[in-house]
């Protein structure tokens, strides 16, 4: 500012991002975030010496409730969800910070005061993944797996996990800093802290108290390449599902004689002498070694096909279908599903025949139906032939019927995804071998199952077994989302949530919630309740919040909750809740060793144990978290509701029958501008460091969220940037644009503008003109924010610029521009004035850059 001049010169070249970079420094120096939470703490003395639009602005001046000593309910409480520190923010990333940052600055603005600690996620498969990339490139060889790793030692990669989670977050802070947000990064929670574990272990041992954790081996997505089972959430997120080409193959299966005589009697005598196969489709042929049943539809019209020497079974619908294959053929009657019930066929491999003889294993359930036909309610014409293989190891549905059938699950598969020992079983050879040849089979032993399809399909067009030919087919399946590898159905042992036991009392709590938009609530989100599942919670990895469970040879189980507890059954102190040191626990109860079981939890299960652990609940702060639970906000995009929204409201149901948020916003996707997904390798999306330094962060920011991304949709950004410079054009200039004439020509008459107060009987129409639609926009301005819309709110923003700078000052210049200085001249300058400081007041979460700027320089306070 120039000496003497009321206000700053006039400044049309203004360097946008130097200046944002000014107010950060004036924030920081003069604490102003600190100041905005503080001046809302009514314990402490108020410090009146700073402002700021962000500390200054209570309620549009209006102090008096946000200091009140007893409004001991002042807090608007907002989690910030923990991202990853592996890797750098993207836009998605800024998008949502921009949106936290604006609704607390908006609640600090109302006289709320609005802590905003930052977190992060330090636990889980993003970490141990990148950890054994490092690793690996360090050593020259690959720690990558459960033997490596252990052979690395536990303790060494944990270590290496515990110190490459954090290289990034000065970069984080970096970012989130320079778009403008206030975030207390000192007091920040990590998800590795002792004391979040400690709470999460507390949660743990609640659900296990209340019934709701059980241990079981079942069927589950199952990543091979980490070595680990996932959620069924998890197979819900972005891209888990893409395209991947899968061999099918009809495979034959032969009826043993005694059931191809009894089906064959029912159509013709005659007949009995012919071979019956079931015809059964799959996309797995790796499954096809593990076969144990069987399954068709008790209702489904099956026919029974003549053709050459062979009798065949498929589904009747789908004769035409399958015309090609089938050639000349003959249909000699149809059954329904209920008359193929309980035929029994010989196995297509040897591996598992044992299950049914006493030779073996004198143990095995003499009712059970292994190697027959079963009934299944899954069963459809849809797809295949109307005939289901089942391999009770590999399937959800398959283990289920098996188990009711009294057939054991069986898992020919290691943590690698390979072929284990019980796939090459001499002793059953050797015993077996009259019915097989068994030089001939392929082998499997140690080979990664997708790789041994064509061995497997090449074995059953040796004997005979295929019908038609093998065919490949592109289709949608389940990947990997932190390795991108195919995923494999596996059964393992984990221990579970019992999510199903409470899904209903969480689609009502879900109706308390304030969903933006509000067609989530019974959408995508109500729909995933509905249908939610039981929540596999433990994983077979090293770097996480250990299970809390020690067992017994006997089976006998005991689960902690606290290190006091730990502490208490170890005599050890304990201060690292990291394997391998919380192995190393054991103890003997009534002469048995308890040791703990080997798995980390989830790290889903980590984070949504966010709102409790970060304040170390129940062993402190108990007293603010129960009147302070649940959250007033909660942001993230759109893809959380099967992710973070999810595991919030599983726990926070399970542990305190209630909705874990009161409102919030999910935002869409960003892609490029060919709607592909923003990535480094092609390099389709600008940097945002480099949108900051030269454009700026608030254009930006009231771009996004100005779009209906804040409404769940998609949002484009093109790689020049050529949007956001649009926004810095069209929306932030007409605000500062109107300064400078404001500036300008105050200084040159050398009037000092003053605040008023709207009246109906001021003089000039164009005066009360303005002011009335000032009211008007702030109180819409206002109204949105209440409701989470920015978009609402950013559009009348620009509607009143538009109306400011072409209307009002355009049809004002005489007044400003007339030599004498009357009072008509002076209420133009107080009018403006009042316009132009009430705006960026309430707009300052929109752009507080920009309005900081504009702020500063009106009131002549903090000169930059």
């Amino acid at each position: 500012m120039t000496k003497n001049k009321l206000y700053p010169d006039a400044n049309q070249n203004l360097d946008f991002a130097k200046m944002e970079e000014q107010i950060l420094r004036f924030w920081k120096d003069q604490k102003i975030f600190d100041k905005s939470v503080e001046m809302r703490n009514f314990s402490k003395e108020i410090d009146e010496d700073y402002t700021s639009p962000v500390v200054d602005n209570c309620a549009l001046k209006d102090h008096s409730h946000c200091r009140h000593p007893q409004n001991s309910k002042n807090e608007f409480v907002f989690y910030d969800g923990p991202p990853f520190a592996n890797g750098l923010p993207h836009y998605g990333h800024l998008l949502t910070g921009f949106i936290k940052d604006l609704v607390a600055r908006y609640q600090t603005m109302k006289g709320k005061k609005v802590e905003r600690r930052f977190g992060w996620d330090t636990h889980g498969l993003p970490v141990e993944m990148e950890t054994e990339k490092e690793l690996s490139a360090q050593t020259g060889k690959a720690v990558s797996g459960q033997i490596a790793i252990k052979e690395f030692g536990i303790e060494k990669f944990n270590n290496a996990c515990q110190k490459s989670v954090m290289k990034y977050a000065g970069e984080w802070e970096h970012y989130v800093t320079r778009q403008g947000r206030f975030v207390d990064f000192k007091n920040s929670y990590k998800t590795m802290d002792l004391n979040y574990m400690e709470s999460v272990l507390w949660a743990f041992k609640e659900l296990y108290n209340k019934g709701l954790l059980y241990e079981d081996f079942r069927v589950v997505p199952y990543s091979w390449a980490c070595q680990t089972p996932l959620s069924n959430f998890e197979t819900r997120m972005d891209n888990a599902y893409r395209q991947k080409t899968s061999k099918t193959v009809k495979v034959k299966f032969q009826l043993n004689a005694e059931s191809s005589k009894k089906l064959c009697n029912k159509i013709d005598a005659k007949f009995e002498d012919k071979t019956c196969f079931m015809v059964a489709w799959t996309t797995t042929p790796w499954t096809l070694p593990s076969n144990l049943a069987l399954a068709v539809g008790e209702k489904i019209e099956y026919a029974l096909l003549k053709k050459d020497q062979e009798i065949l079974i498929l589904a009747k619908n789908l004769i035409e279908k399958f015309a090609k294959d089938l050639g000349e053929h003959e249909v000699l009657a149809s059954l329904f599903g209920s008359d193929l019930v309980g035929l029994s066929y010989n196995p297509i491999f040897p591996y598992f025949e044992f299950l049914k003889s006493e030779k073996i294993d004198k143990n095995i359930n003499p009712n059970h139906k292994i190697f027959t036909v079963l009934s299944g309610d899954f069963v459809s014409t849809e797809d295949g032939t109307g005939i289901v293989h089942i391999a009770p190891g590999f399937g959800e549905d398959d283990q289920l019927l098996c188990k009711a059938n009294g057939i054991p699950t069986i898992c020919p598969v290691d943590e690698a995804g390979k072929f284990n020992n019980l796939i090459i079983n001499k002793t059953l050879f050797e015993i077996f071998k009259k019915d097989y040849q068994i030089a001939h089979l392929p082998n499997l032993h140690e080979r990664q199952v997708f790789e041994t399809n064509d061995d497997i399909i090449k074995y059953l067009k040796e004997q005979k077994l295929i019908f038609g030919n093998p065919e490949q087919i592109l289709h949608n399946y389940p990947h990997c989302w932190r390795t991108d590898t195919p995923l494999i159905y596996k059964a393992v042992s984990s221990w579970y949530v019992k999510v199903t036991a409470f899904k209903d009392r969480m689609v009502e709590l879900n109706q308390q919630i304030n969903w933006i938009p509000d067609n989530i609530k019974d959408g995508q989100f109500g729909k995933w309740l509905e249908g939610a599942r039981d929540w596999s919670i433990t994983r077979n990895r090293f770097w996480g919040c250990p299970v809390p469970v020690w067992k017994s040879k006997s089976g006998k189980i005991k689960v902690f909750g606290s290190i006091a507890e730990l502490e208490k059954i170890s005599g050890q102190k304990i201060d690292n809740l990291h394997r391998p040191f919380i192995d190393q626990i054991t103890f003997e109860e009534n002469g048995e060793k308890f040791e703990r079981v080997s798995d980390v939890l989830d790290c889903w299960f980590e984070s949504g144990s966010m709102p409790y652990a970060q304040v170390h609940y129940p062993f402190e702060n108990k007293e603010w978290f129960e009147e302070n639970f649940p959250a007033d906000f909660i942001t993230e995009y759109v893809a959380q509701t099967r992710g973070w929204f999810y595991t919030l409201m599983v726990l926070s149901t399970a542990l305190f029958d209630r909705a874990p948020f009161k409102n919030v916003i999910c935002h869409g996707t960003i892609l490029d501008e060919n709607s592909q997904k923003l990535s480094k390798r092609l390099r389709n999306y600008a940097d945002p460091l480099e949108i900051f330094s030269t454009i700026g962060s608030d254009a930006m920011r009231f771009y996004m969220i100005s779009q209906p991304v804040m409404r769940g949709q998609e949002l484009r950004i093109d790689k020049d940037g050529k949007a956001i410079k649009d926004t810095l054009r069209l929306s932030i200039k007409p605000l500062v644009n109107a300064f400078n004439f404001f500036c300008l020509y105050a200084n040159a008459d050398g009037i000092k503008a003053h605040r008023i107060e709207f009246k109906k009987d001021h003089k000039n129409i164009l005066d009360r003109y303005i002011l009335a639609k000032l009211k008007s926009s702030t109180e819409a301005i206002d109204g949105a924010m209440q409701k989470f819309d920015t978009v609402v709110a950013c559009d009348e923003f620009n509607k009143f610029f538009e109306v400011l700078n072409n209307w009002y000052i355009r049809r004002n210049r005489q007044r400003f521009w007339k030599s004498e200085i009357d009072q008509d001249k002076q209420s133009a300058y107080d009018v403006l004035y009042t316009v132009l400081l009430t705006m960026t007041e309430i707009a300052s979460p929109l752009l507080p850059f920009t309005c900081e700027y504009v702020w500063q320089g009106l009131t002549r306070q903090n000169n930059l």
